[in-house]
């Protein structure tokens, strides 16, 4: 199963929470709804390189697909999301989201 973190307030999560809501192959985990959760992602982003990039950029890192092997997406349109309209991007100065 693919674990997607996400976020109510983030543009692009509430796209992919309606796209994928109700797909038996994705976990969604919304990391504003439970602390347990932002820690869950807050981890994640600290100690996975994957992120770095995403650091340097300024952004969130959300809408966020562990795949199942391990590996880390952060474009829906690679997840097969072709035609996922582009909401702004959460960004962690305030722009964005």
């Amino acid at each position: 199963m693919i674990k997607v973190f996400v976020m109510s307030t983030c543009g692009d999560c509430q796209i992919v929470k309606e796209k994928l809501g109700n797909h038996p192959n994705y976990e969604l985990i919304d990391i504003g709804e439970h602390v347990r959760n932002l820690k869950q992602f807050l981890t994640l982003r600290d100690n996975n390189p994957a992120f770095d990039a995403v650091k340097r950029k300024g952004t969130v890192g959300i809408p966020c697909f562990i795949l199942e092997d391990g590996s880390i997406c952060f474009s829906a349109k690679k997840m097969g999301l072709e035609d996922m309209p582009s909401a702004p991007s959460c960004n962690i100065d305030g722009t964005g989201c």
